[in-house]
């Protein structure tokens, strides 16, 4: 089992003048401690269960290209970007730059999006979810155009959404043939149809319904005729060690109890990541107790 750190929440000890220096320094340490990415919450406000609106919430992909300049071997990917905030091709230039200065380390963490509420105060539009889902499938689509070749695919684009006259994209991604996609979310009908058609990656909530919802992706792989075991199992967590490491044990039981469901990866919030230790203790004693699993 690999494990990778998830920022999304930012209430730190100093504000947001050491944003700068406590990222950097997560960035390192997480790195070091044998984390094997970091994932960056993609929101313009902070979500409700992180403290809502009037919390801090530092714009995702400025985040991790300030950690790939802090760091040299660790993954880097948005958690996760919701299709209706930019438009493809815009997005797909920033995980194609952020996957040329990290030297190959981006990922395309992607979604339908939710959190209704940003939208609507930042005047971002949001259309039906039945929309947003037709809009991530012709995303994904346009990426795979937009990575393909030395220059991209630069024949028209015409979707019912998006019409792009040439998916040109210098500079290519480093990753070939492309950064890793990651599509969240377990919807049984649609999310997960997409992700054995086209993703490297799921993201699903963790909980007793992870066998059933993977057994869901193994019938859409069948469908799709694709490789179901080329599918990372990745799901979201929360990796809480305590303040000086007394619920290890009770993190790495849970660890044991998500991957003898089949997920392969675990991408975990850290409470109190400012303070480094947690990240310390996790890379000590929890790492190397499920790198076998």
């Amino acid at each position: 089992m690999k494990l990778g750190v998830q920022l999304n929440s930012f209430d730190w000890t100093g504000g947001p003048e050491r944003f700068g220096r406590n990222i950097a320094d997560i960035g390192r340490v997480a790195e070091e401690a044998g984390f094997d990415r970091i994932g960056v919450a993609d929101h313009v406000w902070q979500h409700p269960i992180m403290g809502g609106p009037e919390a801090n919430e530092p714009e995702c992909y400025s985040t991790l290209a300030f950690l790939a300049a802090n760091t040299e071997r660790i993954g880097l990917t948005a958690m996760v970007s919701g299709v209706h905030s930019r438009h493809p091709a815009v997005l797909v230039k920033a995980v194609s730059t952020l996957d040329v200065l990290s030297g190959g380390r981006a990922c395309f963490g992607v979604g339908s999006g939710h959190y209704e509420e940003e939208t609507h105060g930042l005047g971002i539009p949001f259309p039906p979810q039945r929309e947003r889902f037709e809009m991530l499938e012709e995303t994904v689509q346009i990426a795979l155009r937009m990575w393909s070749g030395d220059r991209g695919d630069e024949r028209p684009f015409e979707g019912k959404h998006y019409q792009l006259e040439r998916p040109l994209n210098l500079p290519q991604s480093i990753s070939r043939p492309h950064p890793p996609i990651m599509i969240a979310g377990d919807g049984e009908k649609k999310t997960l149809r997409l992700v054995a058609r086209y993703a490297d990656a799921c993201s699903l909530r963790p909980g007793p319904q992870v066998p059933d919802k993977l057994g869901v992706l193994r019938r859409h792989c069948e469908t799709e005729v694709r490789d179901y075991e080329e599918i990372e199992k990745t799901c979201a967590f929360a990796f809480d060690v305590g303040e000086s490491g007394e619920k290890v044990d009770e993190l790495i039981g849970q660890l044991r109890w998500l991957s003898g469901m089949g997920v392969e990866t675990v991408i975990g919030f850290v409470p109190n990541v400012d303070r480094i230790t947690p990240l310390e203790v996790i890379g000590s004693e929890v790492i190397p107790a499920v790198a076998d699993l």
